[in-house]
């Protein structure tokens, strides 16, 4: 085959080194055709395809035909595009002077589409915009390195938060949020420390005392070197020391400030603990262990499951958290929803009052309901509270009184006046055994409680519950499984809040594509609606 083969240069100029070098790609073309056809034995055989990475084309490839119409990256290209670059403070300066600087749109992106791959680290990102063709495409031959996209997740956690709140606004003008119905519920992400950092207040004072003394000591051996002006080399290391241990000082001084704001003791009278090297986490328990991590709540939209609100706390129960959440949520969807759902974790008498006053539907069960305790003899049910003399009446007639006794701050215990008319009432034993008699523990609250388990043994309110626990878990479950969003990567609160909104933001995407009819439907969509809120 190759003996056939003639190879007229008499067309090529004859510039330097031009012949040479096409000569060796027609040697090299006839050499994998040769290949294709024959085998070791110079037999013919079948033809197979064969990769040529030498393959010279007429015309060069642009940058855009790497990816097809229907590539996912487009989507997100899209939806970067069409937000509203100064709601989410994310500064763009065609003209800002100095050395150039990477567009903050195109590194957004970068960012964005990263999560939505499980791709997180910066070096990673990094190695994907040399590598991987879509992100070649998303950022048109740019290669940041990493210490670049480190610095702008950094400096840019605001804008993170903020992009989840402008995509929840787009899903509503698409009529893909209602904000009717929400549900709100939550769940543990470890943050970036270790829980071996995690120490009680009289260990950190214990290490600023240490400190001060290391700190003193090196001032003293410092001087005594100057003073005797020898060229000590270990002068150096000295200082280098002192500058550590004194930012090591600022920093310990920071978390004894954290105790001050948070307390000693946590809501349980347990002492309370803060990590060294994220102070806004809290050690919290899963089914995987205690960990340094962060509770995060989300509020989930009940039409197609689309999230409206994400956010990171570092208290480790759901109880305080209802009448905060729904009212971020509101502030997204700027008014007032119908009902709010949650589990029995945030039945909460002073959250549920907070809310109470809204015209809303309050679909939580408390924790009798959720448990489905029966009632045992003699509940509280069965005794009368006379809201005017303010005592219950037990079922055979007797009151029972205040007494200044309080279980809590919000409970009050309600007293027989006479223990004997207990004692020797036919029901003592089941009723009660206690030789004080029969108490009672009311909640400041208890009216408000009665009325919510009312509402939630409606029939309506059952069929909204039997939802919650799909719409909420399904974005957790993606999320975390996924996306890879098991840990943060950013320390502090902040930014444990855009980290997980980015991931929010990329559940939703996901599944906004899936309700647009795919990617080229979602780009159509979302390009008429940048065109519309520009007008």
């Amino acid at each position: 085959m190759r003996e056939s083969i003639v190879f007229n240069t008499s067309w090529i100029p004859r510039s330097r080194g031009c012949v040479a070098i096409i000569e060796e790609r027609l040697i090299k073309a006839a050499c994998l055709y040769d290949r294709i056809l024959h085998d070791k034995k110079g037999e013919e055989i079948m033809a197979y395809k064969f990769g040529n990475r030498e393959q010279i084309t007429l015309f060069p490839q642009s940058i855009d035909e790497y990816v097809s119409e229907a590539h996912p990256v487009r989507a997100y290209d899209a939806f970067i595009e069409a937000l509203n670059h100064q709601e989410i403070e994310l500064e763009v300066d065609p003209h800002k002077v100095g050395n150039s600087a990477y567009d903050p749109k195109t590194m957004l992106k970068l960012v964005v589409y990263g999560y939505s791959y499980g791709i997180k680290g910066s070096r990673k990102l990094e190695r994907a915009a040399h590598e991987n063709l879509g992100f070649i495409w998303l950022m048109g031959g740019l290669k940041p390195d990493h210490k670049t996209i480190a610095e702008f997740r950094r400096n840019n956690k605001e804008t993170l938060k903020l992009v989840l709140r402008q995509c929840a606004r787009m899903c509503i003008k698409l009529g893909l949020i209602e904000g009717n119905i929400l549900f709100v519920d939550g769940t543990k992400i470890r943050a970036n420390a270790s829980r071996g950092k995690n120490h009680s207040k009289v260990y950190y004072q214990s290490k600023a005392e240490d400190i001060d003394r290391r700190i003193e000591a090196l001032l003293e051996e410092c001087e005594r070197i100057d003073e005797e002006e020898k060229e000590d080399g270990s002068l150096v290391k000295m200082k280098k020391e002192l500058t550590d241990q004194r930012k090591l000082r600022e920093r310990i001084k920071g978390i004894i400030e954290e105790f001050e704001k948070r307390g000693e003791l946590n809501k349980d009278g347990i002492a309370r603990t803060v990590n060294q090297t994220d102070p806004d986490s809290a050690l919290m328990r899963s089914i995987h262990g205690s960990h340094a991590s962060y509770n995060v709540q989300s509020v989930v939209d009940d039409k197609n499951g689309l999230i409206v609100h994400a956010d990171a706390v570092n208290e480790t129960k759901d109880i305080d958290q209802l009448s905060g959440q729904v009212q971020q949520a509101e502030e997204v969807i700027q008014r007032d929803c119908t009902v709010i759902c949650g589990d029995a974790g945030y039945s909460n008498t002073k959250q549920l009052k907070k809310l109470d006053g809204k015209e809303m539907k309050i679909v939580v069960p408390s924790q009798r309901q959720a448990l489905h305790n029966t009632e045992k003899p003699f509940s509280k049910k069965e005794f009368v509270y006379n809201a005017e003399e303010d005592c219950y009446y037990c079922p055979e007639g007797h009151s029972l009184i205040f007494s200044t006794n309080k279980i809590k701050e919000d409970q009050l215990v309600y007293r027989i006046k006479d223990a004997n008319l207990c004692r020797q009432c036919n029901n003592f034993g089941i009723c009660t055994d206690a030789r004080q008699g029969r108490k009672i523990c009311r909640l400041s609250g208890e009216e408000l409680k009665e009325k919510i388990e009312r509402q939630f043994n409606e029939p309506e309110s059952q069929e909204i519950y039997s939802r919650r626990k799909t719409k909420v878990e399904h974005p957790f479950g993606h999320i975390k499984h996924n996306l890879g969003i098991r840990n943060f990567l950013l320390r502090g609160r902040e930014g444990a809040k855009a980290e997980i909104s980015i991931g929010a933001t990329c559940f939703n995407i996901a599944r906004m594509i899936t309700l647009l009819g795919g990617v080229l439907g979602f780009c159509s969509t979302v390009q008429k609606y940048a065109g519309l809120t520009a007008i």
